[in-house]
This record gives structure tokens, C-alpha cells and sequence, in this order.
């Protein structure tokens, strides 16, 4: 099963090619952010988004990040397969 996770964007590697360094439960990627860069108020360094298959689909607050982190933690090994799959994952 994939779901989207929340993670926070701790830098912008590529500017251009909008790709940048995202941090979930301690496992740094590197993701697309062309589907949110263009959203009201772009996305900075500090940003919470859902990241799925590589992608931010969405940009969230940190509140909401926060309660879906717990709801994921509350199924373990579902938690745990999707940081695994996170941290073995590439940018598309």
C-alpha cells in the first residue's frame, strides 16, 4: 500500500529543476516539489507537504503533519513500510 507521508523541507537543492531535501521520521530524501512550488506563498525551507512517490502533492501545516504522523505511528508496520519505502525511494 502506498500512502502519502508528511515530511518537513529542510533545503532546496535544485531551484530550477524544483527538487529539493525533505526529512520524514528521521530519513532524508531528495523529492520533486514542481506540483506545490507554484501554490500561494511558494514553499520554503521549514514547509510541511505530503510526499508521495517521490512528489509533494500538497503543502500542510505543521498541525496537520503532526496528527498524521501519530495516525501512521498508531499502525506500526505500516509506518514502518512506508519510511523503508521512502528512504529506498528516487526523485521522479
Amino acid at each position: 500500500m502506498c500512502l502519502a507521508i508528511p515530511g518537513q523541507l529542510v533545503a532546496i537543492t535544485d531551484p530550477t529543476s524544483l527538487f529539493a531535501t525533505v526529512e520524514v521520521a528521521g530519513v532524508r530524501r531528495e523529492i520533486n516539489i514542481g506540483l506545490v512550488a507554484g501554490d500561494d506563498g511558494g514553499i520554503a525551507v521549514g514547509d510541511w507537504v505530503l510526499i508521495h512517490v517521490g512528489f509533494a502533492m500538497a503543502k500542510i501545516d505543521e498541525a496537520e503533519a503532526a496528527h498524521t504522523l501519530d495516525l501512521l505511528r498508531e499502525f506500526d508496520d505500516l509506518f514502518d513500510d512506508e519510511v523503508n519505502d521512502f528512504r529506498e525511494s528516487r526523485p521522479g
